[in-house]
């Protein structure tokens, strides 16, 4: 059996099936390619959606044990059905999945389960379970996204010595968990666990939890974790971990070099994430993987094989959804003969805990890296109104600014909401406004977003005016 199509996408995953919507709405005939029985890939089925819902649902757990009484609301008998708190997840990925479902038969996209290997340039063999078949295509894009990955001298067994993919459907509440990594998945899930009674350690390699984004933000996100009962070990070195069937032990190196050794139910490996080609045949097209496991590109995502495209985490950059989601309509406005445009400086990054993290643009340690002056402006959230009112005083907003035109060149944010605030941020730095004009602007009062222009005002050299 063939079938032709202008465009085949490999992978459902948030860069997958954007492109594939964005393709079919130009006017292309479109096939997507998913190995697995439901679409959304690891951001829909075992990553950023369901460790959404469970952070969602330890954070309403955490704050009837810990914040309700504050409130004048007093619980007689508070207890975790651990079952429901999974199933809960379960059910909201059931309904993402349905949506794309959805998507693809509105948008007239043909899918095809199975694993996809390339014939050769033009041809791709889909290996599904009942049948194979192959397709033929004008263009194909690569978005078979990541798994995770792991460190010397640990054994992934997906039982004891986990991912975070094993983690999102424990059959009960771990009494204890040890997490190598202190990323950004590693806090989160940190988060979730601690919040719902489990002792957790987290092991981090660097000085600071999540070392790839402003210092700054990583010091006070240990302190709002600390109080979670969390214990966060930096500057730390895993030997190795082992395994036993009711427990696992993690063998490493202190801040001062000395052996030692951390036992819980589960070790929680969070160390980051590989590109994911395993079955592609790429060789059959002349594509060689880069030593990281990923696939060079040109500046329109190309491969050294024109007609075939990568995006997401396959490619160079942050593996972000929301990046593979812009490099997805990138391509399919490339092929159709547009010229889009992608800021990869202005990405924003995001860490669910609570409070939330969010930075967009350059951190202090890079500007002062690359010797550029800046101004700093910072507003406490201890000094909003909003914040007072929702008892999330926590944090900070840190906007640093080119002191000649005022030009906003980052903007880093550690408090309640900041996953949404930084979006206004983003449209400023894009746009190029400067600090001057977005504290101008009006913000509804109150809001947690006021936070940034007191922020925008201390930058622009004036003295804050909000509560």
């Amino acid at each position: 059996m063939e079938n032709k199509y202008d465009i085949v996408v490999i992978g459902s995953g948030p860069g997958g099936y954007v492109s594939a919507i964005r393709a079919a709405q130009l006017g292309y005939k479109v096939a997507i390619v998913e190995k697995y029985s439901t679409l959304g890939g690891t951001c829909t089925n075992v990553g950023c959606i369901p460790a959404k819902a469970l952070l969602d649902s330890s954070e309403h757990y955490h704050q009837a044990k810990e914040q309700f009484k504050a409130h004048g609301i007093h619980m007689a008998e508070l207890s975790l059905d651990f079952k429901q708190f999974i199933d809960r997840k379960a059910e909201v990925i059931r309904q993402n999945t349905s949506g794309l479902i959805y998507l693809m038969k509105k948008n007239k996209i043909d899918v095809h389960q199975g694993l996809g290997s390339f014939i050769d340039k033009t041809r791709l063999k889909v290996s599904g379970p009942d049948q194979e078949k192959v397709l033929t295509a004008t263009y194909f894009i690569i978005a078979t996204g990541s798994k995770p990955s792991s460190i010397p001298g640990v054994t992934i067994d997906k039982k004891r010595i986990i991912t975070s993919t094993e983690s999102l459907s424990l059959d009960a509440r771990p009494n204890s968990m040890v997490i190598i990594g202190g990323g950004v998945i590693g806090v989160e899930l940190a988060s979730v666990y601690a919040r719902i009674g489990t002792q957790v350690t987290i092991i981090e390699y660097a000085d600071s939890l999540i070392p790839t984004m402003d210092r700054e933000l990583g010091k006070t996100l240990f302190k709002t974790l600390s109080k979670l009962g969390i214990r966060i070990l930096l500057s730390s070195k895993v030997q190795s971990a082992t395994a036993s069937p009711s427990a696992a032990s993690v063998q490493f190196l202190d801040q001062q070099g000395n052996a030692q050794e951390v036992t819980a139910d589960y070790c929680l490996v969070a160390v980051g994430r590989k590109a994911y080609t395993e079955g592609l045949n790429l060789q059959a097209l002349g594509i060689s993987p880069e030593p990281n496991g990923k696939i060079k590109v040109n500046g329109q995502l190309q491969t050294n094989v024109p007609n075939i495209y990568a995006i997401g985490d396959v490619i160079d950059g942050p593996m972000l959804a929301h990046k593979a989601e812009d490099e997805g309509t990138f391509v399919a406005e490339v092929i159709n003969g547009q010229k889009p445009h992608i800021n990869y400086h202005l990405i924003p990054g995001v860490v669910y805990t609570w409070p939330e993290v969010a930075s967009a643009g350059l951190t202090e340690e890079e500007l002062k890296a690359q010797g550029m002056e800046y101004t700093v402006g910072k507003f406490p959230y201890a000094a909003s109104a909003r914040a007072r009112a929702s008892m999330d005083t926590d944090g900070f907003v840190k906007v640093l600014v080119a002191p000649k035109y005022g030009e906003v060149l980052g903007v880093h944010i550690i408090g309640p909401r900041a996953a949404d605030v930084i979006a206004q941020t983003v449209v400023g730095m894009e746009y190029e406004v400067t600090a001057r004009d977005m504290h101008k602007i009006s913000y509804a009062h109150p809001t947690y977003s006021e936070a940034l222009k007191d922020a925008y005002l201390i930058a622009a050299g004036q003295g804050a005016i909000n509560i």
